[in-house]
């Protein structure tokens, strides 16, 4: 196979790089010795790419995650395989791993893993119209979350040190940074990671101990442009948000999602989001 060579001086850089990352899944692919079977679905700033796949093993997924080399380290690095040894929720299991490098510019991760039945809930990160799942759906979430919130673990995905600078980086020195209570938490629990008709979680890259309610906070967040799917969260959810920890954690998923719209990123959640926070500071 031809290496890729990164132009110097590419007309279209997402175009490049998409048809770069096409190019790491079509190597996965042959290393793992499956057939690529769909088109490409692209992550966040084209960071991923996946592909259903078909081989000795049946059906799967094919994900290539690529790296400027001092990133590709860490807990987020080997997230998705370390959460192999989490059983108790219906999650992919990532079966085989390659990793290699493109001449020193990225390194790359190819992650060949079980593949869920369904569709995504949402498209997008953020929900923009309501959703259509079963009362049966809401209460296997709960359940997952409660069973990963107390699933022991070494991993971090957010300290104290981390909370209280996102937040007072924020919202000010004089907010109450506290945490009274950690659990293990997906750490990034939006719509199009979560599947349907059947409950199911995708991309556990960033999971780890957290404030205790982090993933609802961040469910909730990524629901404000849909009032009767916040409602429904803020309802079934109220013990943990309303929490003492679990204000903590909105307002530490509130500080992170800002953070990502000063970036670019999900612009019509900025009034939503900040008129979330500013409730929460005035409570």
């Amino acid at each position: 196979m031809t290496d890729y060579l990164a132009p110097e001086e590419p007309v279209d850089g997402d175009a490049t790089f998409r048809n770069f990352q096409r190019h790491n899944a079509a190597r996965a692919a042959e290393h793992f010795a499956v057939t690529v079977t769909g088109p490409p679905v692209f992550g966040w700033r084209l960071r991923s790419v996946g592909v259903p796949v078909c081989g000795d093993r049946g059906e799967c997924w094919l994900r290539v995650v690529s790296e400027e080399p001092p990133w590709a380290q860490g807990y987020a690095w080997t997230g998705n395989r370390d959460a192999n040894a989490i059983t108790t929720i219906t999650k992919p299991r990532v079966l085989d791993v390659v990793e290699w490098s493109e001449h020193g510019w990225r390194d790359q991760r190819a992650e060949l893993m079980t593949r869920l039945l369904g569709e995504p809930c949402s498209p997008s990160d953020v929900l923009c119209t309501t959703v259509n799942v079963s009362n049966e759906w809401w209460s296997t979430l709960q359940q997952s979350l409660d069973l990963l919130a107390v699933t022991p673990t070494e991993r971090v995905h957010a300290d104290r040190a981390r909370v209280d600078d996102r937040i007072r980086g924020r919202f000010g020195d004089n907010v109450d940074t506290t945490v009274a209570r950690w659990a293990t938490a997906h750490g990034d629990l939006h719509w199009s990671n979560l599947m349907r008709p059947r409950f199911g979680a995708l991309d556990w890259e960033l999971w780890g101990t957290a404030p205790a309610g982090t993933d609802v906070a961040t469910l909730l967040c990524y629901s404000l442009l849909v009032p009767d799917i916040a409602a429904r969260i803020r309802d079934q959810f109220a013990s943990v948000l309303d929490s003492p920890s679990g204000q903590v954690a909105q307002l530490y998923v509130a500080a992170r999602l800002l953070r990502r719209i000063d970036g670019g990123d999900y612009l019509d959640l900025a009034e939503p989001l900040t008129h979330h926070a500013h409730a929460l500071l005035a409570s």
